[in-house]
């Protein structure tokens, strides 16, 4: 009898077992999801952060060096390039290896695409800079942040011919505001009583340059993500490092040629002794903005990857109201009101897309719940 008993008792603790095991499996599986989604946001804040912080330092150091006595504006442009071998420790980490979708069975490029890929990719990002560099040489830091907006405008609209980027009303909404703000910048010209206002002719310059710098941003940003879907086919954290080293080693060496063709490197030491802040500052400006622009590549790669071009070129223009806020009290810019109201229709246009994308994403998880 007590034999019988202590089996039965065996049993009913083994079912008792087995049952907890069963809801614990159960909470597992249903954990497991909500950790992943956890984890992902937490990658996207930490890549927001590399593109804010980055953009916004190294913008603001790239001015400090028009300000204070630079000049050359091929080294502006190597400056932004150059920064890239800050990356080649990442290789070393212990990253994600897997792709999200699997690719066993994807045939690779050869060697010849991927080199035109990376080829024509470098040239285009070196004129990027080029005329970004001459923006910001011509115009206030404050104006030149609030022109380079209409990138996601362009962005958004070389996706939808490249990337199946489809248009909500709110995306659109999005797009005109930030359009509009910096369309509103085209009509100043400056304060008059301002010593430092460059001529008019060198502000619409500086205008076309970073309007033009902008289109191609967005262009690349596009073309980028129709790379990683129809030649590398490959989501990997490698692949996006090797897409930046050596897209920036192609784009450095342009830069490289161009410094020393047009004579600029010649006049480099004389520039660095007549710099107003003194040799060391001007060497640590070119240090750190260079250090800058490499952590805001790893960040807007990395918005890439998790999700698209056009939602990375929106959290750059999350910089929109830091940049001119921080360049008028670093360079005492003047913030009248159609910079206030620019600025502010940024900010608009940003929050409507970034709610558009609040939308699509409670839409995935209802789907995925049903």
């Amino acid at each position: 009898m007590g034999e019988a008993r202590e089996l039965q008792l065996q049993i009913m603790g083994q079912e008792a077992r087995e049952e907890n095991s069963a809801e614990g499996n159960v909470v597992l599986q249903t954990m497991t999801p909500r950790i992943r989604k956890y984890m992902w946001w937490l990658q996207i804040a930490i890549y927001s952060l590399f593109v804010l912080s980055g953009q916004t330092v190294a913008t603001l150091l790239g001015r400090l060096y028009f300000e204070k006595g630079g000049k050359s504006k091929w080294l502006a442009t190597l400056v932004q390039l150059a920064g890239f071998p800050i990356l080649l420790p990442l290789y070393c980490l212990s990253l994600p290896k897997s792709p999200r979708t699997s690719d066993s069975h994807t045939s690779q490029p050869s060697a010849l695409v991927l080199l035109l890929l990376y080829v024509s990719l470098g040239i285009l990002l070196a004129g990027d800079c080029m005329m970004y560099s001459v923006g910001l040489s011509y115009l206030p830091v404050s104006t030149y942040s609030l022109i380079c907006a209409t990138q996601l405008a362009f962005n958004a609209f070389f996706s939808f011919f490249l990337n199946s980027q489809k248009f909500t009303p709110f995306i659109v909404n999005s797009l005109v505001l930030l359009t509009t703000s910096s369309t509103l910048l085209v009509f100043q010209t400056g304060d008059s009583s301002d010593p430092k206002r460059v001529a008019k002719g060198k502000y619409i310059i500086g205008f076309l340059c970073t309007l033009c710098a902008s289109a191609g941003s967005g262009l690349a940003l596009s073309l980028i993500q129709l790379s990683f879907q129809k030649i590398l086919k490959r989501e990997t954290y490698t692949v996006i490092l090797d897409l930046i080293i050596y897209q920036s080693l192609v784009a450095t060496c342009v830069a490289m040629v161009g410094l020393f063709a047009s004579g600029d490197w010649k006049s480099l030491n004389r520039e660095m002794g007549d710099f107003e802040l003194g040799k060391v500052s001007y060497l640590m400006i070119l240090l750190w903005t260079a250090v800058g622009w490499a952590v805001f590549s790893v960040g807007l790669f990395g918005l890439i990857f998790e999700v698209s071009s056009l939602f990375s070129n929106v959290i750059s223009t999350l910089g929109l109201p830091i940049v001119p806020v921080l360049a008028v009290v670093f360079f005492h810019d003047k913030m009248d009101g159609v910079k206030v109201i620019a600025m502010l229709l940024g900010i608009w246009g940003f929050v409507s897309y970034i709610y558009q994308h609040y939308l699509d994403d409670s839409k995935a998880e209802n789907t995925n719940v049903d």
